[in-house]
Order: structure tokens, then C-alpha cells, then sequence
């Protein structure tokens, strides 16, 4: 779309550029001659690093790294402003390898609707999308949670809390990791012995300078309480009074929380594995839920797992031996020695499935005679007792089936992941020392992260003491004192009020306040000579309250304003 005009101009801009512009001033003109200067200094640098770049970018006729420029929310600039954009670096795209990436949340005949035919055929457009942000939530906490690199761990109800934000809210996992920051944060702000909280090969040292205090804090959790009740006497007698033997068994019951956090991750893997496939997911489609269910109760216990190992007890064997491949990779890269045996038997249970022959065949034929003979009566024409007489022998012969080897090994594959799951997915909470790691306070992260604005207003007019914490202003009973700030006095007296109030009335019950506060005779204002300084103060606060939302200004009658709000803390 250059012409001769074009590019006297740009050969004007260029000297221009020279003559002023120096990039290693503060200030620098932004322009496309400036944007063209430093991307052909940067060219130059990256070409020129070695011999074989430089074959290579001969061979590839000097293809150059092209200039990404990332519209982040395409539908919130403005049209013109983008028409424009494009046609000034199209008149540039012979010097300026140019991508534009347009982040759109809509639909993508949005480009067609905000760019002319004219501009629109000035782009190579093609379309891609990114991952769904579910997995991108899915990468994090495997990252994040699901993993022994990090001691810090979140409790079932916090971690609920943090995805629940995620799915109804914004679907931002960077949100997400400032709520796990923000619950990090708080774990350590608010558990004095959340220095022990670290990395396996720190916890020896910061074990060993533990101060007496510090260990009365220990012998106070319950954790430990409990651990040490179903000690005999005499440990009990030595933790409870002896701080260096203390010190001994609360490094070695770090060391194995460690370890019950690596076989707890390995084995929660293999069950998602199993059961994620299956009929209407009953533990979860996704492993996040999976592992909410295990923090919050023995997952054995709940009707779902039951449900999920009747259908995995119908898997076909291809599908289970698929199942057990991904189920040894998992185990195998925990690289743990208690977990060594499951791998083991796990690898047997292949190795059978490969050898497996069909059931003997006289088992098979004599079953298939007899259901036959009953499926040949139910061909013939009979009464419904007989019906139902045939049916229930074929019930019965069906349950005489001998089980073949496949249904037989199948069954000890499934008693075997049972097992797993009952030995190794115990709930957190009956671990010793779990309150070091874990944070439990979901209250306090959802008070944080899903603010109510309306009640943190209601409760700071109704009662200003939450959070200012003057002792003048403490009541009792729904009261206000004299002393709180002019806006809580305003609205206190507005919930007193009907739909419409009186501002001459409200005035009047506010100066009312406001001299029996300072110690004036409220009698001297019954002329209706409010002094300047309180009605200025009084239109302030109702200004104030109408900016909050509470009331507006209504034309049904010009001395009053109308109520928005009802009910209140």
C-alpha cells in the first residue's frame, strides 16, 4: 500500500530519528521509524553470533524473528484506533515482520464486525485457541498441591474454597496461585510453629535449636496428643517431660509425613487412573475432586467408591491392562522403596494378563448347554409361572458358572487396588504433626478472596468499633455512641425510616445527636437554627450515603430522598 509519497516520508522520519532520537536517553519518540531502527540493530546482533546461524539463516534466505505484538482483550479497543493500527504497519511490513495476536472472548467474526473489508484483507488471518483454563487449573495443581516438593499443603475445605473462586468467578489460575500464596501466607502468620514447614533436609536443623517454649507448642497439638496417648508409660512420661527426646521423635515423624505425602500422591495417581474413566465418574472426572474426597474422610467409607469398583469389576481386559501400564509408570517415578512391592505385583499382574488363556472349555460348553436349553423353553409358548420359573434357573445356573482365569484375576487386581487404597489414602488428619503443614482456616481465605462489599459496609456504618477499634465507640444492644463518625449516625437514623425520609426531619434527629455529644442543650435548636458547621456536616454524610447506594434522590417530592436498602447487621 506504499507509494512514492510513503516513503519520502519515512526516509524524512529516518533522519529525523537519527538527528534527535538516542535510545539510551530517557526519553524516546515512539514511532515506527524508531520501532524499525532498534529491530534492525537486534536483527543484526542475533545473526551475527556465529558461523553456523549464519549458514543456516542463508539456507533459510535470512528469515527473521518476527515482532509479536499480543492484543490481550481485542473487543475492548476501539475500532478506528485498531483500523488505523493496521494500516500504518502494513506500510511497514516490508521492514517489520509483524504478528498480531487478537485475544478474543467472544466469537471471531468479532474481527470481521470491528475491521473494514479494506483492512481486514490487509491480514493473513488463521484461528488456534489455547488450552481450556481447566487445564490449566489441572497443570497448577499438579505442580502446586499434588506434589512432595512443596511441605506446605492445603487442607480439603481450602483447596475448595480456591477452585470453587476458579469455576464461579473469574477461571484465572493465576487468581488461584495468589490464593494459594495468600493461604501460605496466612499458615505462616498464624501457626507459631510454621518454621518447622520446610524442606526435608532443614528439618534437623531447625529441630535441634527448638526452644523449651517451642516444644510445650508441640506437646500442645492434638496430633501429637493423640500420638503420644496410644504410647506406653514410659514414652509418654519421656515426651511430656524430656525436650531432647521430643526432639528425636519429631524429626523422625517429619521424616515420616514426607513419606506418607509421597506414597499418598503416588497411589491417589493410580486410583484416578482407575477411575476416571468410568460410567458417570463417580470419585470425579478430574483429580482435584478425587482429592478433595480423600482429605475430607476415608474414601473407602463413601457408597461412590463402592459404585466405582463394581463397574471397574465389568472392565474388559484390554482396557484393564492398559489401566495397570499407566499405574506401574506412576509407581515407578516415586522412585520410593515402600511403594517398590506394589510395583512388583502390579508388574506380575501383566505379566499374567499376557499369558492368559480362555476358560477351559468343558466349563464353557456345559454352562453354554444348560442357559441354552433355558433360552429354548423361553421360546416356546408358556404361562407366566413357567416363565418365571425358567428365568430364576437361569439365574441360578449363571451364579454355578465357574468364574474363568480372567474374571479371577481381574478380581485380585481390583482387591489389590483396594488395598493400596486403604493402606496408603488414611485421611491427613490422622497423622501426627499434620498441623505444620496443612491449612485448615477456610473461613478466613474465602473472607479475603470473596468479599461481601455490601455487608463489610452494612457492618462498618451499624458498627464502626469492627474496624476501627476505638474503645469510645464499643455499644452494646444495636446502639451507636455520640462519638462515631458523622456517616454512621446518618445511616443509623435512616433505618429508623420508612421508604421516603424527611431531610428537614433527619436533620434535625442528626443535630439532635450530634449537641448531645458536644455537650450543647439540644433545646437550642427546636427554632429550627441548625448551626452552619452541623448542616454542612449533615450534607456531607447524606452525600456520603447516597454515593454508597443506599438512598437517591426522588421527584415524588423534592425535601425528601428515597430508601434503597432494607434490613442491615
Amino acid at each position: 500500500m506504499g507509494g512514492n509519497g510513503n516513503e519520502e516520508e519515512e526516509e524524512e522520519e529516518e533522519e529525523d530519528m537519527e538527528r534527535s532520537v538516542d535510545f539510551h536517553q530517557i526519553k524516546m519518540s515512539c514511532s515506527m521509524a524508531s520501532l524499525c531502527r532498534w529491530y534492525n540493530t537486534v536483527a543484526k546482533k542475533s545473526t551475527s553470533k556465529s558461523p553456523r546461524k549464519k549458514r543456516k539463516s542463508l539456507l533459510q534466505h535470512e528469515v527473521a524473528p518476527p515482532i509479536v505484538i499480543i492484543f490481550k482483550d481485542l473487543e475492548s479497543f476501539l475500532p478506528k484506533v485498531l483500523q488505523d493500527f493496521i494500516i500504518i504497519a502494513s506500510n511497514y511490513i516490508q521492514r517489520l515482520p509483524l504478528v498480531l495476536v487478537f485475544g478474543i472472548a467472544t466469537s471471531p467474526i468479532i474481527i470481521h464486525r470491528m475491521l473494514t473489508h479494506s483492512v481486514s484483507s490487509l491480514l493473513c488471518i488463521e484461528l488456534f485457541q489455547s488450552l481450556p483454563c481447566i487445564d490449566h487449573l489441572a497443570a497448577v495443581i499438579d505442580k502446586l498441591v499434588l506434589t512432595t516438593k512443596f511441605p506446605f499443603k492445603l487442607s480439603g475445605k481450602v483447596l475448595q474454597v480456591l477452585i470453587n473462586i476458579f469455576l464461579y468467578h473469574d477461571f484465572s489460575a493465576k487468581n488461584f496461585v495468589k490464593g494459594f500464596q495468600l493461604s501460605l501466607l496466612e499458615h505462616y502468620y498464624t501457626q507459631p510453629l510454621s518454621f518447622l514447614c520446610c524442606a526435608l533436609n532443614e528439618t534437623n536443623a531447625r529441630v535441634h535449636h527448638l526452644s523449651h517454649d517451642d516444644c510445650e507448642l508441640i506437646r500442645q497439638l492434638p496430633s501429637l496428643m493423640g500420638y503420644v496417648d496410644h504410647q506406653d508409660s514410659e514414652k509418654q512420661v519421656e515426651l511430656l517431660t524430656n525436650d531432647q527426646y521430643l526432639k528425636t521423635i519429631v524429626q523422625t515423624l517429619l521424616t515420616d509425613l514426607h513419606v506418607y505425602h509421597k506414597n499418598y500422591f503416588a497411589v491417589l495417581k493410580c486410583l484416578h487412573i482407575f477411575t476416571s474413566s468410568l460410567p458417570k465418574y463417580p470419585l470425579g472426572k478430574q483429580i482435584r475432586e478425587l482429592y478433595i474426597t480423600c482429605l475430607e474422610s476415608n474414601v473407602w467409607e463413601i457408597k461412590e467408591y463402592s459404585s466405582a469398583f463394581q463397574l471397574l469389576g465389568m472392565m474388559a481386559k484390554d482396557e484393564l491392562v492398559r489401566l495397570l501400564q499407566k499405574c506401574v509408570e506412576v509407581l515407578q517415578s516415586s522412585e520410593h522403596k515402600s511403594l517398590a512391592q506394589a510395583t512388583q505385583t502390579l508388574e506380575d499382574f501383566l505379566a499374567k494378563f499376557q499369558k492368559l488363556d480362555d476358560a477351559p472349555v468343558e466349563d464353557v460348553e456345559d454352562g453354554e448347554e444348560n442357559i441354552t436349553e433355558s433360552q429354548r423353553s423361553l421360546q416356546k409358548k408358556t404361562d407366566l409361572y413357567q416363565l418365571q420359573k425358567t428365568l430364576m434357573e437361569m439365574k441360578v445356573l449363571k451364579r454355578r458358572k465357574k468364574p474363568s482365569r480372567f474374571e479371577c484375576l481381574r478380581m485380585d487386581v481390583l482387591q489389590f487396588m483396594d488395598q493400596l487404597a486403604r493402606q496408603y489414602l488414611v485421611s491427613p488428619d490422622t497423622q501426627p504433626l499434620h498441623e505444620l503443614v496443612y491449612f485448615k482456616d477456610a473461613s478466613t481465605l474465602r473472607r479475603h478472596l470473596n468479599a461481601a462489599p455490601r455487608a463489610a459496609l452494612q457492618m462498618a456504618l451499624s458498627n464502626p468499633y469492627y474496624y476501627l477499634k476505638n474503645e469510645a465507640l464499643k455499644s452494646e444492644g444495636g446502639t451507636i455512641t455520640y462519638a462515631a463518625p458523622d456517616i454512621c449516625i446518618i445511616y443509623k437514623l435512616h433505618l429508623e425510616c420508612g421508604r421516603l425520609i424527611n431531610l428537614y426531619d433527619w436533620l434535625q434527629a442528626f443535630a439532635t445527636v450530634v449537641c448531645a455529644a458536644e455537650g450543647k442543650d439540644p433545646d437550642e435548636i427546636n427554632n429550627g437554627q441548625v448551626e452552619g458547621v452541623i448542616h454542612a456536616r449533615f450534607i456531607r454524610a447524606v452525600s456520603e450515603l447516597e454515593f454508597l447506594g443506599f438512598i437517591k434522590s426522588t421527584k415524588r417530592k423534592t425535601d425528601h430522598v428515597a430508601r434503597l436498602t432494607w434490613g442491615g447487621f
